[in-house]
């Protein structure tokens, strides 16, 4: 489903901002002990470990539920990207209604007592954020709504906080501090700032809470967001201002995922703070409007390297182009002066091998079984800066698009010279982000041996 900007513009703060009594509430300023480390493992919205698992979806479903929620998620950072380098540079939450129902969660509990939830990891959001009673506009989710008032550890922010002024989207029309986020089809998500106690549920030392931690409070959703509790309850933010969860953790962050196909595989996680396992060749990230940008440099199809110039791969000062590793597209987007050349040297060795069938977001598809058709075919390198190469076997470079065809997970930007890394490519891999060093370390492991 494309993303659209509708006519959508709801001004909540004035209509409903001042309706929410939250007086007997305290505010405060933020102290917080960072752990050294947090694991937690990551469950994909498909996942037989997620409550929102289908099992009458067919291979088909899942394939077209991960086409529409990657150009939804590639049509939105593209145009917030527009809107950073054109308008203001002020960042802005990046993870879209149709992402929130097919990426990765974090089971975490908010409060005291704790009241669990699942958030959508987003790399490119900088807050962190739930919904919250008492809930004027909100989307049916399938975990209780968070009630403020109920917890012994909540505090809401004041506008003379320090951090109220560096967090993405911020108001103070009183004395609070509040947030407005504007999505890419027209949705909008008005809360306040404030701090809670949050537990993770961690595969290494069991039961973890931490108090003081920022997070954002929805009351307010208008727009598109789906009704049928099919989603998570929120995101978990981690880019890189200084109000996501890994600038208030630490400054370090690690991710694995292993197939995204395999609904029974379990070793997705999540690590942050400090003591994140950063290990492996590493790359420089450049971070612009929030996103995390890397140099790529070139791409190979086993021992050949493609005629690609690296100028489709570099960043202007505006921001438009460029390379973004991203949590929430499963799907690899690419410039067509990048895509063609490959697609042509992918059409050229499938040539006897097996039938081509014809195209899917423009993308070739063909006949028969990755497993079973694909034996010997070369592996698909992305070259970084350093020379850090990110390698797709058949796996990560072909996805079932039905129970006998298989389509590139590699499409075409029709519409930018914005090259999106996704999630299939990073499958089997640690990936890895220092904000200090400002690099990115990818290693390619098996996700259970990180346990």
């Amino acid at each position: 489903m494309a993303v659209l900007f509708s006519l959508f513009f709801l001004s909540c703060f004035t209509l409903l901002c001042f309706t929410i009594n939250t007086t007997s509430l305290a505010t405060n300023s933020p102290t917080i002990t960072k752990p050294k480390r947090l694991v937690t493992q990551l469950i994909h919205h498909n996942s037989v470990y997620s409550p929102y698992y289908n099992p009458k979806d067919t291979i088909a479903d899942r394939a077209r539920h991960a086409i529409d929620s990657s150009n939804a998620r590639f049509d939105y950072i593209w145009k917030e990207i527009q809107g950073v380098s054109l308008e203001t540079d002020d960042v802005r939450s990046s993870a879209i209604p149709e992402t929130m129902h097919h990426g990765f969660m974090a089971n975490i509990s908010i409060g005291s007592p704790p009241v669990p939830q699942l958030l959508t990891m987003d790399t490119g959001s900088s807050l962190s954020w739930t919904q919250c009673q008492p809930c004027m506009h909100c989307f049916t989710q399938a975990l209780p709504i968070f009630n403020p008032p109920q917890s012994a550890t909540y505090r809401l922010l004041p506008c003379s906080s320090p951090i109220c002024h560096q967090a993405p989207s911020m108001i103070c029309p009183a004395s609070r501090c509040e947030f407005e986020l504007r999505y890419g089809d027209g949705t909008v998500v008005c809360g306040y700032l404030g701090t809670e106690k949050i537990t993770f549920e961690t595969s290494d030392e069991g039961i973890t809470s931490i108090p003081n931690l920022v997070i954002g409070c929805a009351y307010d959703v208008g727009g598109n967001w789906r009704t049928d509790g099919g989603q998570s309850s929120g995101v978990l933010g981690l880019g890189a201002l200084v109000t996501s969860l890994v600038k208030q953790l630490g400054s370090k962050f690690s991710y694995c995922f292993g197939s995204i196909w395999n609904l029974q595989y379990s070793h997705n996680q999540l690590i942050i703070g400090d003591g994140a396992r950063i290990e492996g060749p590493s790359t420089p990230i450049t971070i612009f409007g929030g996103y995390y940008y890397v140099t790529l440099e070139s791409i190979s199809v086993g021992e050949k390297k493609l005629d690609i110039s690296p100028k489709v791969f570099k960043v202007t000062k505006k921001g438009k182009g460029g390379v973004i590793i991203d949590s929430g597209s499963t799907l690899t987007y690419l410039p067509k002066a990048a895509f063609n050349p490959l697609k042509d040297e992918v059409l050229s060795l499938m040539d006897g091998l097996v039938q081509f069938v014809g195209t899917l977001q423009s993308s070739p598809c063909f006949s028969g079984f990755i497993d079973r058709d694909l034996v010997g075919f070369p592996v698909v390198t992305f070259t970084f800066a350093n020379g850090v190469d990110l390698a797709l076997d058949v796996k990560s470079f072909f996805y079932p698009a039905e129970p006998n065809s298989f389509c590139m997970s590699v499409v075409p930007s029709t519409t930018a010279d914005l090259t999106l890394i996704g999630v299939l490519a990073q499958q089997s891999y640690n990936i890895a982000y220092d904000l200090v060093g400002n690099t990115v370390s990818i290693q390619r492991i098996d996700c259970a041996l990180l346990e």
